[in-house]
């Protein structure tokens, strides 16, 4: 059993920064991987999402940390598969509840997707470009030159969580989700990733094929920020869209 100083000392930890930490898919209610909590009980819950280091960042886009998060040892990935899988349906909604985000750590959310040759709880994909881009937003400048960040709404109490949408063409079958956020107040940016399994169903036929693997998907460009530019260029490729 954690000791109350343990658990006081987790919820300092997890006031830094931030990480999913609940969702909802398929209309059911999942935790997320804990940790400060996860890796010190046994048996280890039984979650679909993927280990990652903590609340702390990935700096280094040449790492494989920057894939799921999780930390580098020596040769080994930065994370590992989870036991779990959700099971949601092509253009279903996904909702992604955060910790409190800073509003200090400004920047875009960017998701993607990638499909499992099988069963996604053996699957890493490693360097392999397996990955497509579902969503993405960064900065938004109004006419009145205020400006506001994809971040912004998970700065704020009660917030809603953030959703992304399964494309509805997407063929059936196993995919690891990627989800991040990127915090440009700092350089090199702090890059917050996360991964997911999820078993999408439905009768859509696309499979992607502009695909990016990480690392090697983020280059300069949108990982450092130039605050006196109007345009922020968000990393990455584009968003995937549906054949018309």
């Amino acid at each position: 059993m954690l000791s109350i100083a343990t658990v006081l000392g987790c919820v300092a930890l997890v006031a830094a920064h931030g990480y999913v930490n609940t969702s909802i898919i398929g209309g059911k209610n999942y935790e997320f991987y804990q940790p400060y909590l996860d890796p010190y009980l046994d048996p280890a819950p039984q979650r679909i999402s993927r280990p990652i280091q903590g609340n702390g960042p990935v700096t280094d886009v040449t790492l494989p940390d920057i894939q799921c998060g999780g930390y580098t040892a020596g040769e080994a990935p930065g994370s590992k598969p989870a036991p779990l899988s959700a099971t949601a349906a092509a253009g279903s909604k996904v909702t992604l509840n955060w910790t409190l985000w800073p509003a200090t750590h400004y920047g875009p959310i960017m998701t993607y997707m990638a499909r499992c040759p099988g069963d996604c709880t053996k699957f890493m994909p490693k360097k392999s470009t397996v990955w497509f881009k579902i969503a993405h937003s960064g900065k938004t400048t109004e006419t009145d030159g205020s400006v506001s960040w994809a971040t912004d709404p998970l700065t704020l109490p009660n917030n809603k969580g953030y959703t992304y949408t399964i494309p509805e063409c997407l063929k059936a079958g196993t995919y690891v989700v990627r989800h991040e956020l990127v915090a440009l107040h700092a350089a090199p940016a702090q890059f917050f990733p996360g991964c997911h399994q999820i078993k999408v169903t439905g009768s859509g036929s696309t499979v992607p094929t502009k695909l990016v693997g990480f690392p090697g998907a983020y280059t300069n460009v949108g990982v450092e920020y130039d605050n006196t530019k109007a345009e922020y260029p968000i990393p990455g490729p584009a968003v995937f869209t549906c054949p018309a």
